[in-house]
């Protein structure tokens, strides 16, 4: 086993654990948040520290499915906690590169799955400002 493949199988075998777990009924915006940063970010940042840094490191074509489907599957849960259905088909590439660019999990969820709506993401973040000043 590589470098990454106890990584790969562990994030992998969460996903499969987060998605028979998941209750519609009680997710909300916090669950979001945490399938991006403790689940697809993780995934997408370590595509992303073996692919840079010097030296490639390679992948067998089981690890790169089995991240790529974590990813997605955490990317699903996302948009599901938004009420919104979708069979997330991303490449961990075409992750990664975005992530690189807008160097936010978030956004790099919304540029891929289009969840929320942009004009409502602003509204949720105003909110959240809000109520942010509003506690200090």
């Amino acid at each position: 086993m590589d470098r990454y493949g106890s990584h790969i199988a562990a994030l992998e075998r969460r996903a499969e654990r987060d998605l028979q777990t998941f209750d519609p009924a009680e997710a909300g915006p916090d669950d979001a948040t945490s399938y991006l940063r403790e689940g697809a970010g993780q995934a997408i940042w370590l595509y992303v520290e073996a692919r840079t840094g010097g030296r490639l490191v390679p992948f067998s074509e089981a690890e790169l499915s089995a991240l790529q489907d974590a990813m997605n599957s955490w990317l699903e849960l996302y948009a599901r906690c938004h009420d919104v259905d979708l069979e997330a088909e991303f490449t961990v590439r075409e992750a990664a590169e975005v992530l690189v660019e807008t160097r936010n999990i978030r956004d790099t969820a919304q540029l891929l799955t289009r969840v929320p709506d942009r004009r409502e993401e602003v509204r949720e973040r105003e909110r959240d400002r809000n109520e942010t000043v509003e506690s200090t």
